[in-house]
């Protein structure tokens, strides 16, 4: 199928292979496709993330029997889903020898489908677990954790639950994005914090409850924008008798629903900087730390050179890559991987020093590989069958060219030819236990006519007895028996957020809740996930102008400065840009 081009100023224009919208390959964008040896991508950068997106499941987790020890261990991968499959001791030990399954390259046929084959025969990871992990067994994406329980991409926690993304936290419930905190309860990209529930975006604030874009503040309640603070109430300063009759609300279900009502209504009229982040140069996304050249990225830190990234700390010269990082080069079309890797490109969970892989995953330690999947310390392999290097360095363009000529093509008629990311309908996942339903939701209707699989949830054998609107207002009500009972979610299957529809209290959450006084919550986990995710702003950047219109010392009037922001035209807060912003809040 030939593509749609034509020039622009800014580089050359094609219509996406996948949406139809025309999008622009900038004339930066082409040298390193060069240094890469691929060509430029057919898809554009939106579905590109998607279809990645759907090649990493982190939060659908199933019981299923070890192929090898046969054990039973939580995974990722559905019992139903046919090939090997192997818990974490047994396909790190010495007893998996993926190259026993390597299979002749054979010009005549699309590579891709000898992927396939290949595919089939090799034993997978069953959860990605790293490190000592110590009585965390219901995790994923996880590594160093102690005692925690439905956390994912989290690294370095104690006592931690229900939570995305958290790093080096203690005794915390119901986070996204939390980071060297302790005590915290549904907080949401808050870092260096002590008894702060229902956040958003703070830092180094303690003992304090609905707080928007705060620093430093002890004993605050329902404000935005405050720096070093204490005992402030909707931005007032008050006295601590009037904190503490405050904060007493919160002990209460109603209260809390009255809180949170007025903090998403004081949140929509808030000043907020276009974007997140700190000591950066030349960038465009939200949430970026320390990066340098480094555009259309997204939740990045100590980056060079990057575009179209999401989730990367550590990396240089990168572009359409996603989760991970740390030390990597020359990475495009990459998913979750990382630890001192370069030139990889089209690879899936790939770590620990790896160079030069195409079209690999679930590869560790090694170099100079095509279309492998599960080697160790390897190199110069095929299909997991061993080349010397003279032998690779031959065959590897007659692969290319044959991929060009006999591209794999999809049920969708969609063309992978060299130089495109594994196809979606190739993932061992459906679409909605992937990454991709967080950020780019569909019903189930949508998914499959867009060539997606789908996983109905099963009906479970057990008896709902109790309702989520019968339990206790307030914690002082709830005893021990709570934990023999089965909860029905408010939600009830009713929304699209992967409803479990009943959920139990364990122990450890029990005492959480009487510590910090905070009532039963009425979700079951994965409504609380989405609930949260949807108050973070899309993976997606408008182009605005600064809303200021005070003096300031740079303009009079309008002020003129231009951005791209993740926060749409349509929204209700007030974007302003970097200068404004330091001059009325900081």
């Amino acid at each position: 199928m030939q593509q749609e081009t034509h020039s622009t100023s800014s580089g050359q224009a094609k219509q996406c292979q996948n949406c139809k919208q025309e999008f622009v390959i900038e004339h930066d964008d082409f040298s390193f496709y060069e240094k890469m040896k691929v060509p430029p991508p057919t898809w554009c950068p939106e579905c590109r993330m998607q279809r990645r997106m759907t090649w990493r499941n982190e939060r659908a987790l199933y019981k299923r029997v070890c192929d090898l020890c046969r054990k039973e261990f939580i995974g990722v991968f559905h019992s139903r889903i046919n090939l090997p499959v192997f818990c974490s001791t047994c396909w790190y030990s010495d007893e998996l020898n993926a190259m026993q399954y390597g299979i002749l390259y054979d010009e005549s046929r699309s590579f891709l489908n000898q992927f396939i084959e290949l595919r089939e025969k090799v034993p997978r990871l069953g959860v990605i677990q790293q490190g000592m992990m110590v009585n965390s067994e219901f995790t994923n994406c996880a590594s160093n954790n102690r005692d925690c329980y439905l956390i994912f991409a989290s690294n370095f926690n104690e006592r931690c639950a229900f939570s995305y993304l958290i790093q080096n936290s203690i005794d915390s419930l119901d986070n996204y994005g939390l980071n060297k905190s302790e005590l915290c309860y549904e907080c949401i990209d808050c870092f260096n914090s002590y008894k702060l529930f229902f956040s958003h975006d703070c830092t180094d604030c303690r003992e304090s409850a609905f707080l928007f874009n705060c620093r430093n503040c002890i004993n605050c309640f329902l404000s935005n924008n405050l720096v070093n603070k204490k005992y402030y109430i909707f931005n007032e300063p008050h006295q601590k008798e009037d904190y503490l009759r405050e904060i007493k609300k919160i002990s209460e279900r109603a209260g809390i629903e009255g809180c949170r009502s007025l903090f998403e209504k004081m949140k929509k009229g808030a000043i907020v900087k276009y974007m997140t982040g700190t000591h950066n140069t030349n960038v465009s996304g939200d949430w970026l730390w320390e990066c340098n050249n480094t555009s259309e990225s997204f939740r990045c830190r100590s980056v060079e050179d990057g575009k179209y990234l999401y989730q990367i700390t550590e990396a240089k010269d990168c572009m359409d890559f996603h989760s991970w990082g740390r030390r990597c080069e020359l990475m495009y079309e990459v998913m979750t991987s990382g630890y001192q890797c370069s030139n990889l490109a089209f690879t899936n969970n790939c770590w620990d020093g790896n160079h030069s892989l195409r079209y690999c995953d679930s590869c560790r330690s090694s170099s100079n590989l095509f279309g492998c999947i599960g080697l160790h310390s390897k190199q110069y392999c095929i299909l997991n069958k061993q080349y010397t290097k003279e032998e690779y360095e031959n065959l590897i363009p007659k692969i290319i060219e044959s991929m060009n000529a006999i591209p794999y093509i999809d049920a969708k008629g969609r063309v992978y030819k060299y130089g495109e990311f594994f196809p979606s309908e190739l993932s061992l996942f459906a679409y909605n236990e992937t990454f991709a339903q967080e950020y780019f939701p569909l019903s189930k209707d949508e998914a499959l006519a867009r060539g997606y699989s789908w996983r109905d949830q099963e009906t479970k054998n057990y008896k709902i007895t109790k309702k989520s609107i019968d339990l206790p207002s307030n914690i002082q009500s709830v005893d021990d028996s709570i934990l023999n009972e089965i909860i029905q979610c408010e939600h009830n299957q009713t929304c699209a957020h992967q409803c479990t529809k009943a959920f139990k209290i364990i122990e450890s959450e029990l005492q959480f809740y009487k510590k910090i006084n905070l009532p039963l919550p009425r979700l079951c986990p994965n409504c609380r996930h989405y609930e949260r995710l949807a108050q973070r702003n899309p993976l997606k950047l408008w182009h605005r102008q600064c809303m200021c219109d005070k003096q300031h010392p740079h303009h009079t009037g309008r002020c003129p400065n231009e951005f791209e922001t993740s926060y749409s035209p349509d929204r209700k807060e007030i974007v302003y840009c970097e200068q404004c912003y330091q001059q009325e809040v900081v």
